[in-house]
C-alpha cells in the first residue's frame, strides 16, 4: 500500500502542480509577452505535452485510489469524498482534451485564431474548475482523517 500512496501522491502533484503553474504563472506571462497567434501555438505545444503526463496521472490516481478503497471496511467519508471529487476531475480533464483542446489543434492548424482563442477561454476555465478542485481534494486528503 505505500508504493501505491506514494504513486497516488506524485500523480496528484504532476496534475495539480501542472495546472497551477500554467494557470497562475505561464498564462499570465504569455498574455504579457505573446501575440495571439503565438500564444495559442504555444499553449496547443504545452497542452500536448502536459496532457500526456495528466493522462498517466488520471489512470495512477483513480487505479490506486480505488485500489486503496477496496481495503477499507468501512471506507471513511472523506475517502468517499476525495474519490468523487477525482473521478469529477478525470470527466473534467476528458472532455478538455477531446472537446476544446481538439477544437484548439484544429483552429492553430488552420490559423482560425479567433476560434482558437475561443476554445482557450474554454480550456482556461476549466483548468480553473479543476484546480480548485484538486485543491480541494488536497486539504480534503489532509484534513479529513483528523476529523
Amino acid at each position: 500500500m505505500l508504493v501505491e500512496k506514494l504513486l497516488h501522491v506524485l500523480s496528484d502533484v504532476v496534475w495539480v502542480g501542472g495546472m497551477f503553474v500554467a494557470y497562475l504563472a505561464v498564462r499570465p506571462a504569455a498574455v504579457e509577452a505573446l501575440e495571439p497567434p503565438q500564444r495559442l501555438k504555444l499553449w496547443t505545444g504545452i497542452f500536448a505535452r502536459f496532457f500526456r503526463w495528466v493522462w498517466l496521472a488520471v489512470f495512477l490516481i483513480l487505479g490506486t485510489g480505488f485500489s486503496m478503497m477496496g481495503r477499507m471496511s468501512p471506507v471513511p467519508g472523506y475517502v468517499l469524498v476525495m474519490a468523487g471529487v477525482g473521478v469529477l476531475m478525470s470527466a473534467i480533464f476528458m472532455h478538455v482534451y477531446f472537446a476544446p483542446f481538439g477544437r484548439l489543434k484544429r483552429a492553430v492548424q488552420h490559423e482560425d485564431w479567433k476560434a482558437g482563442g475561443a476554445a482557450l477561454g474554454q480550456i482556461r476555465i476549466l483548468i480553473g474548475v479543476n484546480l480548485a478542485l484538486g485543491l480541494l481534494n488536497i486539504g480534503v486528503g489532509m484534513l479529513g482523517p483528523m476529523l
